[in-house]
């Protein structure tokens, strides 16, 4: 037997008993991680999504008492698992080496040693009660599916890669950034299929011939219009349609476990912690003088102001407030922002805590409206701030020696794609790079919207960022020999 077909054969199972080793033996290491957010998620709580506490109750109901070491352990399993599969479809796809293919499974390794050797929270993210630590696995399925849809076009790999889509949007709200990535990508392929399809003549197409003449020209042209159209509705309507469905089985979810329909709550309170950070003083004329918007918005900027939790104390370089910013977020939505919001509503009387939290939520949802126009500008700054640091953690670490070399890899790597497609028409390599970048602006964007881009936060991107690369690298050495 030829020696390279033993180690194709062979290979990929010792790469996954590798990972599995790897993996377990982190637990066998490292222990259970119980964190300030893991109480939440054990106790079903109305701000976190479905998906990871009914992984927990699930693990629950099967174990009793010492569930969270299962918890665990499948956590670690599945993570393998995705690495894996990932990994041989790539291997596979692009005619991967062995130790090409080594390459890729280390690079998926690499961001889990970061967030335990080198991130402030020095966490193993597979071994924690995190929903960090079921999104990951399920990422990778995703992008396993997603890739298949771009290069097989297969209906059934288009379905799939949504339907973990879906079920990341109900891990972790960040997720739904995941919604986007897909219609996008999909509107891509019809648009590219479309454009293909007009640079052949209508005889070279037999699903077209069907009739003769002028009048069976333009009916074909007619005919191929209708499906135009509707073949870039349908990405768009699957989208819609999932984005509904995350919304009533959130609602659903919530009714079961606490007796109210309704959505997961302080989405709108981690959207005004931001936007009450960028205000003035003067910024609260917006509210009617005596109305509980004006109450709250003085009472908030005065507490705030005293914290030094506003845009004026962030220093004057880039990087000092953008650290100011990220260490003062928490600090402003639950010291000031819930904390206000709690008493008031609770002091009303007969109000239990989900009541309040919908409560708290709407008014954060009217404050919004009104007062993001006011401090627009500033609070633009300040997300531009936030996305910056997003990139780079996508990539990297922060640190004054490598934040302008890990912004600068993203025009690089897009230089390099767009020159992979101008030379060779068709670049696989540039689409697994277009995913990865396409996926990080989403995903850096959408954080921002609410909260701080930590690294745990960011780390999906990361290691896919860096196969692309590799990969897209690898293409380009091929095509120049």
């Amino acid at each position: 037997m030829d020696t390279n077909l033993r180690q194709r054969r062979i290979g990929p199972w010792f790469i996954l008993g590798g990972l599995l080793v790897f993996f377990l033996g982190m637990l066998a290491a490292c222990g259970i991680g119980i964190y300030n957010d893991s109480e939440q998620y054990i106790s079903m709580h109305i701000h976190r999504e479905p998906l990871y506490p009914l992984f927990l109750a699930f693990f629950r109901m099967l174990c009793g008492e010492g569930y969270l070491t299962a918890v665990a352990v499948a956590q670690n399993i599945l993570t393998a698992a995705g690495i894996w599969v990932l990994a041989e479809y790539l291997a596979g796809h692009f005619r991967l080496r062995l130790w090409e293919e080594v390459a890729v499974v280390l690079l998926q390794i690499i961001p889990h040693l970061m967030t335990r050797y080198v991130s402030a929270l020095h966490i193993f993210l597979e071994n924690s009660v995190m929903s960090e630590a079921l999104c990951i696995p399920l990422f990778q399925f995703f992008l396993y599916f997603l890739l298949r849809m771009l290069f097989e076009n297969r209906r059934k790999d288009g379905v799939l890669s949504l339907g973990f889509a879906f079920l990341l949007s109900m891990t972790r709200g960040q997720m739904m950034a995941t919604i986007l990535v897909w219609m996008a990508l999909r509107l891509m392929q019809v648009l590219l299929k479309a454009v293909s399809e007009r640079r052949l003549p209508v005889s070279d197409r037999p699903e077209l011939v069907s009739g003769k003449g002028r009048d069976g020209g333009l009916r074909h042209r007619q005919a191929g219009a209708g499906q135009g159209i509707a073949a870039f509705a349908v990405p768009v309507i699957a989208a819609v349609m999932v984005f509904g469905l995350r919304s009533l089985a959130v609602h659903v979810y919530n009714y079961a476990v606490t007796g109210y329909f309704m959505g997961n709550t302080y989405g709108q309170v981690n959207t005004l912690t931001n936007v009450i950070y960028a205000c003035d003083r003067e910024d609260g004329e917006v509210f009617e003088e005596g109305s509980l918007e004006r109450a709250f918005f003085e009472r908030f900027y005065e507490e705030a102001d005293a914290l030094g939790a506003n845009y004026k104390y962030g220093g004057d370089t880039f990087a000092e407030r953008a650290r100011h910013l990220e260490s003062h977020h928490d600090v402003l939505k639950f010291q000031v922002l819930e904390a206000d919001l709690s008493a008031y509503y609770f002091s009303l009387g007969k109000i239990d805590y989900y009541q309040q939290s919908s409560m708290s939520d709407e008014m954060a949802g009217r404050m919004l409206g009104k007062l993001l126009p006011a401090c627009f500008g500033q609070w633009l700054y300040d997300y531009i701030l936030l996305c910056t640091y997003g990139f780079i953690r996508s990539v990297a670490v922060v640190h004054p020696l490598i934040n302008w070399a890990a912004l600068g890899v993203y025009p690089g790597a897009a230089g390099l794609a767009l020159w992979q497609v101008w030379r060779r028409k068709k670049s696989d390599g540039a689409w697994v790079m277009g995913v990865a970048l396409l996926f990080i602006a989403a995903n850096v964007c959408a954080t921002s919207l609410t909260i701080m881009c930590l690294s745990r936060y960011m780390i999906y991107g990361f290691s896919f960022f860096y196969t692309a690369g590799f990969l897209l690298v690898r293409e380009w050495v091929q095509g120049a020999k």
